[in-house]
């Protein structure tokens, strides 16, 4: 099975992102997609999760700003970034699971300039 995420770059302060994760080579459907972000000698942060049954989950420091939904093609995700702070610059990685077997993206580079 093979992640690929996309939608990182560069956007000013205030600004907006969308985050696009793929998986194939499946013939699972994920019961649990994420999104984690991750800053160099900082710990891999968790900032959004959807489970098979539509819940989502996410930290107060994105809490509001960020969504995390599922797409119409199966094993696909989105996170949807608004009023983006400097802070939020990070490796945006995608997580599914599929029953019991964890995957991985590569990660996409989210810059926020101030």
């Amino acid at each position: 099975v093979q992640i690929v995420e996309s939608g990182g770059g560069l956007v000013q302060a205030g600004g907006s992102l969308r985050l696009s994760c793929a998986a194939s080579g499946s013939i699972l459907s994920a019961n649990l997609m994420a999104w984690y972000r991750q800053v160099p000698g900082k710990q891999r942060e968790l900032v959004a999760t959807l489970n098979n049954g539509g819940d989502t989950n996410y930290p107060d420091s994105v809490k509001g700003r960020f969504t995390i939904s599922r797409g119409n093609a199966r094993n696909t995700v989105y996170l949807q970034m608004n009023s983006l702070k400097p802070e939020d610059t990070a490796v945006y990685i995608c997580y599914q699971r599929h029953l019991t077997t964890d995957f991985w993206g590569q990660g996409t580079q989210v810059t926020v300039s101030s």
